[in-house]
């Protein structure tokens, strides 16, 4: 089934210069869909990858306020 959608002319311009000749607007909006998708899960995996680097450098932190605890008579 083939569908007919309306979009304003800046928007056809605008895809346009991004298609090139032998290509459907049809596979440039895929396109564009997939490197969003793309993006979005590299960002997730940066998102996810730096609290595990924070969570790590907290646990460092919480062990040496735990040595400082440990110790008797200590002063500042």
């Amino acid at each position: 089934m083939v569908t007919t959608i309306q979009v304003h002319e800046r928007v056809k311009l605008a895809l346009d210069r991004i298609k090139s000749p032998k290509e459907t607007y049809e596979e440039v909006i895929l396109n564009l869909m997939n490197a969003v998708e793309s993006q979005k899960r590299k960002q997730q995996d940066l998102l996810i990858e730096g609290c595990k680097a924070l969570a790590q450098e907290n646990k460092k932190i919480t062990r040496e306020f735990e040595r400082i605890e440990e110790l008797k008579n200590w002063e500042w």
